[in-house]
């Protein structure tokens, strides 16, 4: 099976070809602070699963051998890379998967820094869409 998706406004679209290996939540800082949202989504894929097909991402260095890669146009997170701790791997922003809700996370990883409200979520009101003031 194979996977497509985008940044936000379409300039870098993708391809993936199999299956990922994991697909996690992670709550460390980094990936907050790269999202600003409290957890991220990833699937991990082989890099050479991974096929541009069109626009080129800006990659910054994040930390240390942590090399995010965005759009430069909208600014949507799309891959991470850590040759240090996962060579050969990339890992893919879920959320930019055109079909993101085909593969769903298994595991949270990274808990060490998660933020000790995130335990209690699922206990919150939810509404549909905004709730009436």
């Amino acid at each position: 099976m194979g996977y497509s998706g985008q940044c936000q406004c379409g300039a870098i679209r993708y391809q993936l070809s199999g299956e990922p290996g994991t697909v996690a939540l992670c709550h460390c800082i980094d990936c907050r602070r790269s999202s600003g949202a409290p957890v991220m989504a990833w699937a991990e894929f082989p890099e050479a699963s991974l096929k541009l097909l069109q626009g080129e991402p800006k990659t910054i260095n994040s930390s240390g051998t942590a090399m995010r890669s965005f759009c430069g146009v909208c600014g949507t997170g799309l891959f991470y890379r850590n040759a240090g701790i996962l060579p050969g791997l990339v890992e893919v922003q879920l959320a930019t998967l055109d079909a993101a809700d085909t593969l769903a996370p298994t595991m949270h990883i990274q808990t060490a820094e998660q933020l000790p409200w995130m335990e209690r979520v699922h206990q919150l009101p939810a509404f549909e869409r905004f709730p009436e003031m």
